[in-house]
């Protein structure tokens, strides 16, 4: 190690001494009373230290105002060199930013929002161009791969608004058109790559919903199908009871509400009662004659005796 960096670490005896001279220099600077104590200092080089001092401004947790503060070579007088608000160790920071296409998430955009896509978004290809060969940033395209790998690559010469939109008359393309297949841009494989794996994410098998359900809804009754290869595996919720109405849902995805979760089970049939209410048992009002332990006789003075 050098002599000069050794002389650099070390702390100039006068500039570490001029505490007072860096406090006033802070509160000129801060406003009143938000400057605190004395919390240390560094050697920023030969005669050149720099003074730390906390900081009481609401909303400025774990800053420090750094006033600096420097001495000629054979001088003995300490002048002022700056003074700022620096961050500590644990200073309350703002996050660092993001630009707003990376912080844009699903749901964010609002009504008279517009959201513009650019002309190199790997999600989307060219439509119908009439052409045998794939499109040069088609999925099945080996400038697709490497596109795909690198992200840097231009696909298309400008945006979406300085392309081309109408074809010429007689091509395959305006023919295209007028049949209704034709559109500027439609899904790459990629594209439905990034749909399906957040669909599967949403409303897929591996949901706790989905866990807990009697059956998935490839036998439910309210999956709408859909068309196109996307069709096998995915469908449209149309149950206004489930989670997912409405939703793009996989078809092992499930829930409570599926059309045959619960088949109403038939009434169950009361046993025989033990006393019958339904039918009227007859109950004479006076006892039969002959329902006694003594037989009846014809004696009509012992008759009226009675008999037990």
């Amino acid at each position: 190690m050098s002599a000069a960096t050794t002389r650099s670490r070390t702390p100039d005896r006068l500039c570490a001494e001029a505490v007072d001279l860096a406090r006033a220099a802070a509160e000129e600077a801060a406003a009143p009373g938000v400057v605190g104590e004395h919390v240390g200092m560094v050697s920023e080089g030969d005669r050149v230290v720099t003074h730390f001092f906390a900081c009481k401004e609401l909303g400025y947790r774990g800053w420090r105002w750094a006033v600096t503060v420097a001495r000629a070579s054979r001088a003995k007088i300490v002048t002022l060199d700056e003074v700022v608000l620096l961050p500590g160790p644990d200073a309350l920071l703002a996050p660092e930013w993001v630009p707003w296409s990376e912080r844009l998430r699903p749901g964010d955009l609002g009504p008279g929002d517009l959201l513009p896509t650019q002309a190199e978004d790997l999600r989307l290809e060219p439509g119908y161009s009439g052409e045998d060969e794939p499109a040069p940033n088609a999925a099945v395209s080996r400038e697709m791969t490497e596109l795909a790998e690198a992200e840097d690559a231009e696909v298309t010469p400008g945006t979406p608004a300085t392309l081309p939109t109408v074809p010429a008359r007689g091509s395959i393309a305006s023919v295209a058109e007028e049949l209704g297949m034709r559109r500027a841009r439609v899904l790459s494989r990629y594209g439905l790559t990034v749909a399906a794996d957040r669909w599967e994410d949403a409303f897929g098998p591996k949901t706790p919903m989905a866990q807990a359900a009697p059956a998935p809804c490839v036998s439910c009754a309210f999956l709408v199908p859909l068309g196109g290869f996307i069709g096998q595996a995915f469908g449209v919720c149309a149950n206004e009871f489930s989670p997912a109405d409405g939703r793009v849902v996989s078809l092992a995805y499930g829930c409570g509400a599926h059309s045959e979760a619960a088949i109403m089970p038939k009434p169950p049939q009361p046993p025989a009662p033990v006393i019958d209410e339904t039918r009227v048992d007859p109950f004479p009002l006076r006892p039969a004659p002959d329902s006694g332990s003594v037989p009846t006789t014809g004696d009509e003075k012992t008759a009226e005796l009675g008999h037990s």
